[in-house]
């Protein structure tokens, strides 16, 4: 059997453990394919994405198209002859481009399959309250996330786990399970399940402004778990209100304390060492935070220069 050629396609940190985990096994990798180059930044100088970082430092070849139906890209690639193609947190790839290589082109996505398809499987998984997630490997097809899948690895997530340490967490499964497909490939031992549709699919939506934004007046629970779902990025927000000043910061840690009481929702409450946020069905300790034009502070830190009254509220 022929050995494989490997074609890989991805752009940030989370791709880049994927794409190490597949040179550093000895695979031939023949070709990397990511992003363009964007500006980024107050100079706008052109930033590479964590993918190009790598490959360059490897002397991988590279491919960076802004149109993946583009007939000189096509040709670029077809030029590389890879019999199959690994992608990780890239984007949509037309027929052209995932039909070329003779086994394949699969994916590794963040999440149990057909469970949070979507940009932000991660992030979703946590701000729902997930107590289970993982990473499954599937062959693309022409919709996002719906191939048949090839294999799926689990791991619990913690009660106070974030974003950050999961994001983690997966990458390194995600290195076990994609190298364990090449395997299967290689060997000609792949079997396929397809995804099943249901009506009780949870999706992982694009993350922005709104949807990153806190409502206090969902329940302490919900409330924690979206604050931690968006650690460390994009991260949580909402505004702060004290009489005619209103900020808008960012959340990035709390612990929410479940207690009856009588106060008003969205309460912003402070003593000398604690910021509380009183929520329906009681308060989030408020431990990490920024406000705009400062650095990430604790709660103590920014209590120590800054002082609220009694009126103070969220929104």
């Amino acid at each position: 059997m022929e050995s494989l050629r490997v074609v890989f396609m991805g752009t940030p940190e989370f791709a880049v453990g994927i794409l190490e985990a597949i040179v550093q096994h000895g695979l031939h990798v023949v070709g990397v394919v990511t992003a363009a180059d964007k500006p980024a930044g107050r100079g706008q100088q052109l930033k590479f994405s964590a993918v190009k970082e790598y490959a360059m430092a490897q002397g991988l070849p590279l491919l960076q198209p802004t149109n993946l139906k583009d007939p000189d890209f096509i040709m670029a690639l077809e030029a590389w002859n890879a019999n199959v193609q690994v992608v990780v947190a890239f984007r949509m790839l037309p027929e052209v481009v995932w039909r070329l290589p003779k086994w394949g082109t699969f994916n590794l996505h963040a999440s149990l399959l057909p469970q949070y398809r979507g940009a932000a499987p991660i992030h979703w998984a946590i701000i729902n309250g997930e107590t289970e997630t993982g990473v499954t490997t599937f062959f693309i097809d022409d919709k996002i996330d719906t191939g048949a899948m090839i294999l799926s690895k689990k791991t619990a997530i913690g009660p106070e786990e974030n974003t950050g340490s999961l994001h983690d967490r997966l990458m390194e499964l995600g290195k076990e399970a994609v190298l364990e497909t090449l395997e299967r490939i290689a060997q000609g031992e792949v079997a396929t399940v397809p995804q099943i549709e249901t009506s009780e699919l949870k999706t992982a939506y694009k993350l922005n402004k709104e949807n990153c934004q806190l409502n206090f007046h969902k329940n302490g629970k919900e409330v924690y778990n979206q604050i931690r779902g968006l650690s460390p990025f994009p991260t949580a927000w909402c505004y702060v209100i004290d009489g005619e000043t209103c900020w808008a910061i960012k959340i990035y840690e709390a612990i929410f304390v479940e207690t009856p009481h009588t106060e008003r929702v969205g309460q912003w409450k402070t003593t000398k060492k604690e910021i509380n946020i009183v929520v329906p069905d009681g308060y989030l300790k408020i431990k990490v935070l920024q406000f705009p034009g400062k650095k990430k502070m604790t709660a103590q830190e920014v209590l120590n220069g800054m002082q609220f009254s009694s009126q103070c509220r969220v929104e």
